[in-house]
């Protein structure tokens, strides 16, 4: 493949987890899907697990990870130096079923602890591997549909509203006392299953007939606690994540709403579509909610006990026209939205090896003498420091994957 092209189409990889959907993303990209697979996630990307593949205008292609690594001038040169690969992850989510409670630890952690299950002999594809990567993981994500999650430790005072108002959870109220957080996820967490089970069957007694009857709202917590009952539990074992329903905040974001979950802040999707950006990396920790590995002990190590006030995030205008951003914290990736009518016209510069992938309509990239068409569910790569004009006859939404500036 050259090295010389400036733009390319960018081919990404479905991953197929039980708990995706099986329409939404196959329509998004356009293909078929006769056997109704889940198609959780789209990952584009140069994940060594799931790397993306160039297709040069010649028609070669190439494996993203492998492309940086033999020719990390593409990165340009701050990202090159700062991170010497491709620092994002950029995705499309279905989320049909409740993902699992889960965390993501710091960089110097991962580090530590990726080298550590290296030395014991962990398969990298094993199930109960917990670091996939050396990497930290915070995560951006953009609702594309009304979008469910849990996100972070309620405040103090809204943790005990909820706790006195749950008969069955009245017993957690003096562990937590006046914010006492850790000891409050360690009880329940470590609790013997038998225990769970005598907690939480009176709950869900009380809680499925009203879910069944279709009184229940998402805004309340005992809506996702019966549909976690009805997705995770197997006989004489209830899923003690329900427990986490209850303890943290229960977010509904709108389309084109976003929210920043950094390391150390639990979280879960409960249900809805989204674009999902985070650092290079595979690192989970899970909790439960899921048939994936669990393991609670490494959990704890990472989680930041602190009430949280989820903070939600919309778009500022970019630099380029029709553009905005949302912007975080970290330097390993920001995410871009551009939106053009029928006819429209923008013109935007790579800060770094850019992603581009078109969610609704169509467009035309050309930069140089390269000229890349995109349809609906199509990606392109742009190398950085290449001024790439986009244009739509038809109207165009493109999300872009980059660093900031």
């Amino acid at each position: 493949m050259s090295n010389s092209t400036n733009i390319s189409k960018l081919q990404g990889k479905v991953q197929p987890y039980a708990w995706g959907g099986s329409q939404f993303i196959p329509a998004l990209l356009q293909q078929s899907n006769p056997d109704n697979k889940p198609f959780a996630e789209y990952w584009m990307g140069g994940h060594d697990n799931a790397p993306s593949t160039v297709i040069g205008a010649d028609g070669q292609s190439q494996a993203l990870n492998a492309l940086v690594a033999a020719n990390p001038a593409i990165l340009g040169k701050k990202v090159q130096d700062e991170f010497g690969r491709l620092p994002y992850l950029f995705k499309v989510l279905d989320v049909k079923d409740m993902l699992s409670i889960q965390v993501h630890p710091e960089k110097k952690a991962a580090v530590a602890a990726f080298a550590e299950e290296n030395k014991q002999g962990v398969a990298l594809n094993a199930p109960n591997r917990n670091y996939k990567d050396d990497n930290h993981k915070p995560e951006l994500m953009y609702a594309l549909s009304d979008f469910w999650l849990l996100h972070g430790f309620k405040p103090a005072d809204k943790l005990k509203q909820v706790l006195q108002a749950t008969p069955e959870l009245q017993f957690l109220l003096p562990i937590f006392g006046n914010g006492d957080y850790a000891s409050l996820y360690k009880a329940v967490m470590e609790m013997d299953q038998q225990t769970v089970n005598n907690h939480l069957q009176p709950l869900l007694d009380r809680i499925l007939p009203l879910y069944e009857k279709g009184t229940l709202k998402k805004v309340q917590e005992d809506f996702w606690a019966a549909r976690a009952f009805n997705t995770f539990c197997e006989p004489g074992r209830i899923d003690r994540g329900i427990f986490s329903i209850y303890l943290f905040n229960v977010v509904n974001l709108h389309p084109g709403e976003a929210i920043f979950q950094d390391a150390g802040i639990l979280h879960a999707y409960l249900e809805g579509q989204n674009m999902e950006i985070m650092a290079n990396s595979d690192n989970v920790l899970r909790g439960g909610l899921t048939n994936k590995h669990i393991d609670v002990q490494e959990l704890m190590k990472h989680v930041r006990f602190e009430p949280i006030v989820p903070q939600v995030i919309t778009g500022q205008p970019g630099t380029a026209v029709n553009e905005e951003i949302f912007p975080t914290p970290v330097n390993d990736f920001e995410l871009h939205r551009i939106s053009l009518k029928a006819g429209g016209a923008t013109t935007v510069t790579a800060t770094t090896a850019d992603i581009f992938f078109v969610y609704e309509g169509a467009a035309e990239a050309t930069a140089g003498g390269d000229k890349v068409s995109l349809n609906q569910g199509e990606a392109m790569l742009a190398t950085a420091g290449t001024a790439v004009q986009i244009s739509s006859s038809q109207g165009a939404v493109i999300f872009t994957a980059t660093v900031p500036a």
